[in-house]
């Protein structure tokens, strides 16, 4: 489909939780996005020294949480191929995939913070259509900062206003493994998965 917007969405989704599932909300609404792929990241290099739960079992979450999400796709890009992952590779293969589409690649404000440090940042900005940035009202964002150094990446941003929602997937482990509620802050399905596999605990 020419033009077609597709969002990419990327995280260890350890696991996927309704903030996850109203930012996916959010910015295909404010994106006009078509399709947003959720790219389950294998072993992010950033993470490498944090134990991180297996693969099967985030990726079964992930597919839990997107039943009856109609333009949300779990993406194995990161997943068939060895690691380590890098967000400009990723890019270069889903551009081969969807040749047509805008590919509008999703961050926190922190993250676009912290490009500059980022595996090739100079290639990753080329790489994307669009960057979709979700802003946090604690964000310190130095855009001409950025600009400087990344020259080009201010015309392709677009702010994000998402609601702030203090629910992170650590947190959540945090919160099974102490014993406290949780159910409220995932999907029924993702819950019941985390329970029958004791997940966190």
């Amino acid at each position: 489909m020419a033009d077609m917007r597709i969002g990419v969405f990327g995280g260890t989704f350890n696991p996927p939780h309704i903030a996850h599932l109203i930012l996916a909300d959010e910015t295909q609404h404010q994106l006009s996005l078509d399709l947003l792929l959720w790219v389950l990241t294998a072993d992010p290099p950033h993470k490498q020294n944090t134990p991180i739960t297996p693969l099967e079992h985030r990726l079964e979450m992930v597919r839990l949480a997107l039943v009856g999400e109609p333009r949300n796709e779990l993406s194995r890009i990161e997943i068939d191929r060895p690691g380590p992952h890098f967000a400009v590779d990723t890019l270069h293969l889903l551009a081969e995939e969807y040749p047509q589409a805008v590919l509008v690649y999703l961050m926190g404000g922190d993250s676009l913070q912290d490009l500059i440090r980022w595996h090739l940042p100079g290639e990753f900005v080329k790489a994307c259509d669009e960057l979709g940035v979700m802003r946090r009202p604690e964000d310190q964002i130095d855009l001409p900062g950025i600009e400087a150094a990344l020259p080009g990446i201010s015309k392709k941003i677009r702010f994000v206003d998402a609601p702030l929602l203090e629910i992170s997937s650590s947190e959540i482990r945090r919160r099974v493994a102490e014993g406290r509620p949780f159910r409220h802050y995932l999907p029924t399905a993702v819950y019941n998965y985390i329970q029958a596999n004791n997940l966190y605990g």
